[in-house]
C-alpha cells in the first residue's frame, strides 16, 4: 500500500562517538531512528534499578505492595549498604514507606533504597532478583540478565543491551503512566532531613524530558536510558560506555534534540479507526475488525516524502472466542530508508464461540465461497 514518492536520505546522526552504544526509539509509532551496537551486552551499573522500578509498579497494579507499606532496615542491610554508593541515607532504625523508597530509588539512585524495597517486598534480594528476570523474560529482553536489585558491581553477572533497555521503559511508560509521571523525574529528593538532587542530564533541560535513569560505575562507565515527550511523540533513548559523566550527557542531550528536530511525524489511521479486518474460526462472526491501541502514525525523515508500505500479519485465522482489545495482529510498515516497524492491533469486539446454528451458517458461507 504505497503512501508517497521517493525519500532522500536518513538525516545524519550527531557526533555520538562518545558514546559507543547509541540507539533512539520512537515509542509512539515504534520505530527505530538510530541504532548502533544496540545489541552488545554491556553492564548497566545503575540502570538496573529501572527494573527494580518497573517491578514495583507492577507489584502496586496486581495489588502485592502498596505505596503506603512501611518496611524495616535489616541489621545486615544497614552494615553492607549505608552509604555504599549512591544512597538516601536511611538510619538504621528507619521505618520507610515503598513510595519513599521507590523516589530514593528513580530520583537519587538509592542503592539501600533498592535492596530494603527487595528485602520488604519479596522476602529477599534473590527472590526479587527472580522476578525482575522473570520480567525480563516477559518482555522478550532476551540480552539481560539481573544478579542485583540496585547494579552494585557483581563482576558483570549483570548485563543488558540498549535494544532490551528500550523496551523496557517503553513498557514501564506504557502499563503505568500514571505511576511514571509520579516516581521518575523528579529534579531533587529529601529524606532523613538530607536534599539530594538527581543527576539526570535532560529532565529540566531538554523540553519535554520526564526521566529516567543514569548509570555509573569504573566497570561499566557512564550510561543512560532516557525519555522526552513533545506535542504527542514520545523518544526513548540509550546511550552507554561513554568515558566520562560530561560526554555521556553531552550525547544524551544532542541524540535526543537530533531525534525530535530530524524526523515529522505522519499520521496512518485515527483513534479507534478499523485498519482491515482478521478471519476468525468457530465464532459468532466470520471475522473481527482491527484497531490500533491508539491513533496510528509513523515518523519519516523531516522535510522528505518517502516510499511507505504496510501490510498485516496475523497467525490466522484466529481461534474464538476472542476478546476486545487483545493483542491480535502487527500492523508491519516499511519506509524506504529506514528499518521495518512492528506496531500492535488489537480486536475491535468480542467474538464468542459460535453456537449450533451459528457453524452451520459458518459452514455454509465456507462452501458457497
Amino acid at each position: 500500500m504505497p503512501l508517497g514518492a521517493r525519500s532522500s536520505n536518513t538525516p545524519s546522526i550527531p557526533s555520538v562517538e562518545d558514546a559507543p552504544i547509541a540507539y533512539l526509539f520512537d515509542a509512539t509509532s515504534g520505530q527505530v531512528l538510530f541504532a548502533r551496537e544496540e545489541d552488545r551486552r554491556f553492564m548497566p551499573a545503575s540502570i538496573t534499578k529501572v527494573m527494580t522500578t518497573f517491578l514495583a509498579f507492577e507489584w502496586m497494579e496486581e495489588g502485592r505492595l502498596l505505596p503506603q507499606q512501611i518496611f524495616g532496615v535489616r541489621p545486615e542491610t544497614f552494615k553492607a549498604w549505608s552509604r555504599v554508593g549512591s544512597t538516601m541515607f536511611l538510619p538504621p532504625d528507619a521505618r520507610v514507606t515503598a513510595d519513599d523508597l521507590l523516589h530514593g530509588v528513580t530520583t537519587v539512585s538509592a542503592n539501600d533504597g533498592a535492596v530494603v524495597l527487595a528485602e520488604g517486598a519479596a522476602g529477599s534480594v534473590q527472590d526479587w532478583i527472580a522476578a525482575m528476570n522473570a520480567k525480563a523474560r516477559e518482555l522478550g529482553m532476551r540480552d539481560t540478565y539481573y544478579g542485583t536489585p540496585n547494579g552494585w558491581m557483581d563482576e558483570g553477572r549483570t548485563f543488558t543491551s540498549a535494544r532490551d533497555l528500550a523496551l523496557l521503559a517503553q513498557a514501564m511508560i506504557s502499563r503505568h503512566p500514571a505511576k511514571y509521571r509520579h516516581f521518575v523525574g523528579a529534579q531533587t529528593f529529601r529524606y532523613n532531613n538530607i536534599t539530594q538532587r538527581n543527576h539526570d542530564p535532560i529532565s529540566g533541560i531538554v523540553p519535554g524530558a520526564d526521566g529516567i535513569k543514569t548509570g555509573f560505575t569504573n566497570q561499566a562507565g557512564f550510561g543512560f536510558l532516557g525519555s522526552a515527550e513533545r506535542d504527542g511523540q514520545r523518544l526513548i533513548m540509550v546511550v552507554a560506555g561513554s568515558p566520562t559523566g560530561r560526554d555521556r550527557n553531552k550525547a544524551a542531550r544532542s541524540f535526543i534534540e537530533w531525534g525530535f528536530a530530524s524526523f515529522d511525524s505522519l499520521p496512518l489511521f485515527p483513534q479507534g479507526a478499523q485498519v482491515t479486518e482478521a478471519r476468525v474460526q468457530d465464532g459468532a462472526s466470520p471475522t473481527v475488525g482491527l484497531r490500533g491501541k491508539g491513533p496510528i502514525s509513523i515518523v519519516v525523515p523531516h522535510d522528505t516524502k518517502p516510499r511507505v508500505s504496510i501490510s498485516v500479519r496475523y497467525e490466522g485465522p484466529l481461534q474464538a472466542p476472542v476478546r476486545a482489545g487483545e493483542e491480535v495482529a502487527e500492523l508491519i510498515v516499511e519506509i524506504e530508508g529506514m528499518p521495518k516497524a512492528r506496531l500492535p492491533l488489537v480486536a475491535d469486539g468480542d467474538v464468542p464461540k459460535a453456537n449450533a446454528f451459528q457453524r452451520l451458517i459458518n459452514g455454509f458461507r465456507g462452501w458457497v465461497t
